[in-house]
């Protein structure tokens, strides 16, 4: 597995208030976007219903999972929502020339 800083997308690959699906490694990946234009990365898939985050609605920094609505803060990965109970694990992000690099450990 890669370490170090990974190019994920380019920051126009993710609308305001949006969820963009990276994949690297056998690993997924879910990039966000706010409305004030700060970007997070979270694992990608949903720890209750293991399903991608990807699909999944965003608001303010809440992502809601597709499969059953478990919600998350994107910022923290703190669950805030039943049926989720595990925390999202979180991943540093560094914005550079219109791309968007998340640090994988």
């Amino acid at each position: 597995m890669s370490t170090g800083w990974i190019l994920a997308c380019k920051t126009d690959d993710v609308g305001a208030e949006d969820v963009f699906r990276f994949d690297h490694d056998e690993r997924t990946f879910a990039i966000y976007r706010t409305a004030d234009d700060k970007f997070f990365a979270t694992e990608g898939l949903c720890t209750h219903g293991k399903v991608h985050l990807a699909q999944g609605f965003v608001m303010d920094t809440i992502i809601e999972c597709p499969k059953h609505n478990g919600r998350f803060d994107f910022a923290t990965g703190e669950a805030k929502g039943a049926p989720a109970c595990i925390n999202l694990k979180t991943y540093s992000v560094k914005v550079e020339a219109g791309q968007v690099f998340i640090l994988l450990d």
